[in-house]
């Protein structure tokens, strides 16, 4: 790695034990709770290029839509209520990611995975029998509040789980998850979007059931993770499931660990106002700035409106929806790459060259756009090729972040928490995450009708930023058993500044007690 940021850990601890079958089934279970992420993900963008569905709940946009007056092809869909539609739900689940953090302190990770299930199951179906828009209101609303408490909790329960070198990835099963829901969604839209009767849309929409139930059902049968046994007194039991998911008796080094971990973490009263110690000045940078960046690659643009985007540059309904599935196809694939390169490569190498490959992407994609729509939004006839270089090019930026900031915005913040503020910073990332997740939704119409072409140019800047942040400030976090993660701030030439005189060997001063890391 780069010196600037990296670490080379030595005589770090190395826990025994394995990969058994008991804990990848485990994972991959839990990880489906990126499904009802993915799908709602995909399933919103293709909807709202159906024109059944516009003409039942906003007639305008599809008047402007349909219209032969609209020659501006890049303010066809810009309307605020229907960007409510979809970024109402990413509202939502900030605000219930903030209560899922009691409970996934106080009750365990199962019970936020049952949480987020039951109130999908119920917006999902809300959604299918919509009525009016205040009914699609609900709904959305409700799948929020359920996505709010599966990203809180689904990344905690696999990093806990997973043994320390396949961390990475077993977490990343999560992001696989959200990206085959994304593709899944997008395959329904093309299919049901030719249903006679027109009334396609509601399969897709109460179609959200399905990953639903999966992650309901999945959370009733979960075993509980040895930290959140601990966390709640049963320490015997925990003993006895670390050395199941271990596959090892001798776990008393990890035990011994994490029950130290959880004694401190019960001295905490406040973990909120805790994360503002100085010492948590990194975890809590990290939680901040990666959900943000995240959001500000732009991925969200492509992956909610891609039907609506492709439409509004010049492609047909049919021809959308497809690039829509070709860039689900992608993504699936891609986060298939940094699942073997993660634990191999490292977080940091994909992060830098995922970031140089979006930058390259969405200039060529700008140049493109702007080359043939110009600033007034007409086209005129678009030629073939011209339709394949925007694809590729979106297919490829889209890879990048595959295997770059999708996965890892996820991975890296759960797993470099201590236990004391594990929930309260994984309440405030996924908080963070669905703000901007919701902002970006709200304007992208309204600001891809003002900036045209140049609204790539703005997210490409972002990219940029973010990648340098990365280079300087984001330490090598493979291989680190999370119990050790402090040792990787205390190496930063940066960070070392802010946790060196709180900590002392592998602990964290807390107070009375400490914290191995």
């Amino acid at each position: 790695m780069p010196a600037v940021g990296g670490i080379s850990v030595g005589g770090g601890k190395a826990y025994p034990g394995s990969l058994t079958p008991f804990v990848t089934v485990t994972c991959i279970v839990a990880a489906m709770g990126g499904l009802i992420f993915g799908y709602d993900i995909g399933i919103s963008g293709g909807v709202t290029s159906m024109d059944p569905f516009l003409l039942k709940f906003f007639p305008s946009v599809y008047r402007k839509k349909n219209s032969d007056n609209t020659k501006n092809e890049y303010c066809q869909y810009d309307s605020q209520t229907l960007t409510m539609f979809t970024s109402s739900l990413y509202l939502a689940a900030l605000l219930s990611s903030l209560v899922a953090s009691t409970v996934t302190r106080r009750f365990g990770r199962k019970l936020s995975m049952l949480f987020g299930g039951l109130l999908f199951l119920v917006g999902a179906l809300i959604n299918g029998f919509a009525q009016g828009v205040w009914m699609l209101i609900v709904g959305r609303i409700l799948l929020g509040f359920g996505i709010g408490f599966a990203n809180q909790s689904v990344p905690l329960y696999l990093s806990e789980m997973a043994p320390y070198k396949y961390r990475g990835a077993l977490n990343i099963g999560f992001q696989l998850s959200i990206t085959i829901g994304i593709l899944v969604a997008n395959v329904l839209n093309y299919f049901f979007a030719k249903i006679k009767g027109g009334w396609g849309w509601r399969l897709s929409l109460g179609g959200a059931m399905v990953p639903a139930l999966i992650i309901t059902i999945g959370s009733l049968v979960l075993p509980d993770t040895p930290n959140s046994m601990i966390e709640r007194g049963d320490r015997e039991k925990a003993r006895a499931q670390l050395q199941r998911i271990r596959g090892v008796s001798d776990v008393d080094e990890e035990f011994n660990d994490l029950v130290e971990a959880s004694e401190s973490s019960s001295q905490v009263e406040h973990p909120w106002r805790n994360l503002l110690q100085r010492k948590y000045r990194p975890h809590l940078t990290m939680a901040v700035l990666i959900p943000f960046f995240q959001q500000l690659t732009g991925i969200n643009v492509i992956m909610f409106y891609a039907p609506v985007l492709f439409n509004s540059i010049g492609f047909k309904s049919d021809a959308a929806l497809m690039s829509a599935v070709i860039t689900g196809v992608v993504n699936v694939v891609a986060t298939c790459v940094s699942i073997y390169g993660v634990d191999k490569w490292g977080r940091r190498a994909l992060f830098l060259e995922g970031g140089v490959q979006m930058i390259i992407c969405q200039a060529v994609v700008a140049a493109a756009i702007g080359a043939k729509f110009g600033i007034d939004g007409n086209p005129g006839e678009l030629p073939k090729w011209y339709a394949v270089v925007v694809v590729l090019f979106i297919c490829i930026y889209v890879a990048a972040f595959a295997w770059s900031w999708g996965p890892l915005g996820w991975l890296v913040p759960s797993e470099i928490f201590p236990l004391e503020i594990r929930s309260a910073a994984q309440s405030i990332n996924v908080s963070v995450n669905m703000f901007f997740t919701f902002v970006i939704a709200q304007v992208f119409l309204t600001m891809l009708c003002h900036m045209k072409f140049g609204l790539f140019i703005f997210f490409a800047f972002f990219v940029v930023v973010m990648t340098f942040f990365i280079f300087f400030f984001l330490p090598e976090t493979k291989g680190i058993p999370i119990e050790e993660m402090g040792q990787v701030w205390r190496a930063h030439p940066f960070w070392s500044r802010f946790v060196e005189h709180e900590d002392h060997g592998n602990g964290v001063e807390m107070g009375k007690g400490a914290i191995k890391m």
